[in-house]
């Protein structure tokens, strides 16, 4: 067990609250593992008729993963640790995904990464005026893992495609409009909507009654856009659509696609692709652990957590440097089958 999440019992709801706050509360193994064995615990008791995930204090939901030892197995073991990791994480995504009773996550704060991986596959996906989410792994060399496959690309109008390349931040009242988050509630009336669950109130009444009006979603303004611009699965095609507009958002946009790793945004729009002809969730999981064993100790990776996380030179060396560089059959390889013995199987 770990006290880097406090997890409990409160009347007819169970909790899972993420307690790394100085490390906005990333996930590590022993959370991972954590959550894990609670859940498997909980799932047959009739007396919990709901869990919640939340964190216990400080800012933000959860950050993401734990990079560091990500990029450490990468250098140091030739992704055998990491590939656990990554394996182990999966495991929890599904269980999450395929769980009988109402999960909720309240996603009041940093919601990235890892953070995504536990809170989409939720029933009830809370966002509040503090909700930043992203998916920004493509800015250090990863993809969006952890089911974002899944999740990105059954957003409308090709909203998932822009945030798995671009890595930008939603907050909540973009989260409730592009169907990332289910419901929308002020910080402030967090406590009560906790309070009522564990008196065994039904999740959706609770949240129904406390819910509050969003504000206007920005993204909605420039939904237009980006359906025109990244429709095709073609990072080259994306890039050039772009290129092709002056307006300061094209040119904003496509200066930031500059900044990241041609192979994972080529990965990311593969994936995506290939998310929407999995017959279900756990057959997406099995093709992103497949492309995490295989990113995890490609070039980019190390190199990007370098320039961003460690040296913060924002300065990337990736390889190869272009999109053109970045061969159809150096994508096929990452996307291909593992040996029998190695595939990702759900729990």
């Amino acid at each position: 067990m770990t006290d880097d999440v406090l997890i409990r019992r409160e009347g007819a709801a169970a909790f899972l609250s993420l307690n790394r706050p100085k490390a906005i509360h990333a996930l590590t193994q022993a959370m991972d593992h954590a959550m894990t064995a609670a859940l498997l615990e909980w799932r047959d008791d009739p007396t919990i008729k709901a869990v919640i995930i939340d964190h216990a204090e400080g800012r933000g939901f959860c950050a993401g993963g734990d990079i560091a030892f990500l990029r450490d197995s990468a250098l140091n073991d030739g992704g055998v640790s990491g590939r656990r990791f990554f394996y182990e994480e999966y495991q929890l995504n599904h269980l999450l995904m395929t769980y009988p009773k109402p999960v909720l996550a309240f996603m009041d704060g940093i919601t990235m990464g890892g953070g995504v991986g536990i809170s989409q596959p939720a029933r009830f996906r809370i966002a509040t005026e503090n909700t930043r989410f992203a998916m920004p792994e493509t800015g250090i060399g990863l993809f969006p893992d952890v089911g974002g496959g899944w999740h990105l690309s059954r957003l409308p109008g090709r909203i998932g495609q822009f945030l798995a390349l671009t890595g930008a931040r939603l907050d909540g009242a973009e989260c409730k409009w592009a169907g990332l988050a289910t419901h929308y509630l002020l910080h402030d009336a967090l406590a009560e909507a906790k309070v009522r669950l564990t008196h065994g109130h039904d999740p959706a009444q609770v949240l129904a009654a406390l819910a509050a009006t969003p504000p206007e979603a920005r993204i909605e303004a420039n939904a237009a856009k980006i359906a025109k611009h990244f429709a095709s699965d073609r990072f080259e095609d994306i890039l050039a659509s772009l290129a092709d507009d002056d307006s300061e958002w094209a040119a904003k946009e496509l200066a930031t696609l500059r900044t990241k790793s041609p192979q994972t945004c080529k990965v990311a729009l593969r994936q995506l692709h290939d998310s929407l002809l999995c017959a279900d969730f756990a057959a997406n999981m099995t093709m992103e652990y497949r492309i995490g064993s295989r990113v995890l100790t490609l070039p980019d990776f190390a190199e990007g957590v370098r320039a961003v996380i460690i040296d913060k030179d924002n300065a990337p060396a990736w390889n190869p440097a272009t999109p053109e560089g970045v061969s159809d059959a150096l994508i096929d390889s990452i996307f291909a089958p593992l040996p029998a013995d190695e595939e990702w199987k759900p729990l």
